[in-house]
């Protein structure tokens, strides 16, 4: 058996204003923690530990930021050179306290762990409908087919959204190995003068590469950044909402979902493909950088990568996952770093090399499909990391569809793999009842 792992969600339904004053002050404090601890280069658990012992924050939180800070500084992990200007509210698997009550408006309400004896408070849950079977099987104490691991809570627009890594086992499928003879590595680079870039490797040669141009995404993110300056500090919600959030974002999913239809087409095509994606967690390292990460959003990391997973189990590809280190920064060829002259040209620094000049992103996307190998360079798994639906994404609270998806049990899902230990499910005070008005 094996242990994979699906990102439940749920928007928190709408909170008084004195539980958003607290979560908005619980949000400021782990973020300040967080910069501290990242900012101090503290790369063990004991040197982070450091900084939060004493300090204003839930123990879940600070024990997540033990766990993510050095992980994030870790060369062999992300290597992050810098943090990205936002991030969630994390918290350890031990905050996963629910309480389900069939004669409530909302059935399932989560306890928001606060710093301090009896400051918690419990907030009813509005599901993702397509979930809620999960959900159910999470909470319950006699089914231990799924567990919860990290929780974390971050702001969607105006409301807040609880995602939750749900873990499960599954039986290992050997139809398509990366360790065995035969196969294609298809390796797909997101990149900023192309949304997507994909390259298949015959005999450790490139060969007829894909191009997606990015360029209509890339303006889309820059005039939903532009319009979000304008108008957030006028408080125009109603404009953000529909157009920001609206008209823009809806065009951009549709360049998602175009580019990972054309993505999984062309691997489909080659003899017993793997898709090669690298392992990105939406933070602004060497690779990513601040710049770039503003004008074509973190989200849209995950959320391509995720639709190209959704695509490729429709059509039994398989899908692997590796460090994403240098892809960018070495020739494809013979190895060596090179450096970029411009944004679309790689040039090699080996003069024994044949690589003088080269497209820098198939060169990326070469090295990505290159590093699957039976040698340890292909992760054995990708946890969620930070990549939850942002506004605009798969799921909005307001529809009203009918869960489709089954348990583990009844379908293989094609999410992350990950691991995380038992939480505490169903502990804690009585939580309150009724709908989202009495929250």
């Amino acid at each position: 058996m094996s242990e994979e792992c699906k990102t439940l969600e749920a928007y928190l339904a709408p909170l008084t204003q004195h539980k958003q004053r607290k979560l908005h002050d619980e949000h400021d404090r782990y973020e300040s923690l967080l910069r501290r601890s990242f900012n101090g280069e503290c790369d063990t658990m004991t040197a982070v530990n450091g900084v939060v012992t004493g300090e204003d924050l839930n123990w879940h939180s600070k024990n997540a930021i033990k766990q993510y800070v050095p992980n994030l500084l870790d060369e062999d992990t992300y290597d992050a050179s810098q943090l990205a200007d936002t991030h969630p509210i994390r918290y350890a698997n031990t905050a996963a306290v629910f309480d389900h009550d069939d004669d409530r408006h909302y059935e399932i309400c989560w306890e928001v762990p606060l710093p301090g004896r009896g400051t918690n408070f419990w907030i009813p849950l509005q599901l993702n409908p397509e979930q809620e079977d999960w959900w159910h099987s999470l909470i319950d104490d006699e089914d231990d087919s799924v567990w919860a691991g990290e929780l974390r809570v971050q702001r969607d627009g105006d409301r807040w959204v609880l995602h939750v890594t749900a873990n499960y086992e599954v039986e290992p499928d050997h139809s398509c190995s990366c360790d065995s003879d035969g196969v294609t590595p298809v390796g797909f680079d997101v990149g900023e003068s192309k949304l997507l870039v994909g390259c298949a490797l015959r005999d450790d040669t490139p060969v007829d590469p894909l191009f997606v141009d990015g360029g209509r995404v890339r303006h889309l993110r820059q005039k939903q950044a532009s319009a979000e300056d304008r108008l957030k500090p006028r408080y125009a919600s109603k404009l953000l909402d529909d157009l920001v959030w609206g008209r823009w974002q809806d065009a951009i999913e549709d360049e998602v979902e175009k580019a990972s239809h054309r993505a999984v087409e062309y691997a489909s095509q080659f003899e017993n493909p793997v898709i090669v994606l690298e392992y990105l967690d939406g933070i602004t390292g060497e690779d990513i950088g601040k710049y770039w990460n503003r004008r074509l959003g973190k989200w849209l990391f995950s959320r391509l990568q995720s639709r190209i997973e959704d695509k490729a189990a429709e059509h039994g590809i398989a899908v692997e996952y590796v460090h994403p280190h240098h892809t960018s920064k070495t020739c494809h060829a013979c190895q060596h770093v090179g450096y970029r002259s411009h944004q679309g040209t790689f040039k090699c620094t080996n003069e024994a090399c044949w690589v003088s000049e080269y497209q820098a992103d198939l060169n990326a996307a070469a090295n990505i499909a290159n590093r699957l190998n039976p040698w340890g360079e292909s992760l054995p798994w990708k946890t969620v990391g930070d990549d939850s639906p942002q506004s605009g994404g798969q799921w909005q609270a307001h529809q009203d569809t009918s869960p489709s998806e089954g348990l583990p049990s009844e379908r293989r899902a094609s999410d992350d793999k990950g691991s995380s230990s038992s939480p505490a499910v169903g502990a804690g005070a009585e939580p309150e009842t009724g709908d989202a008005n009495t929250s």
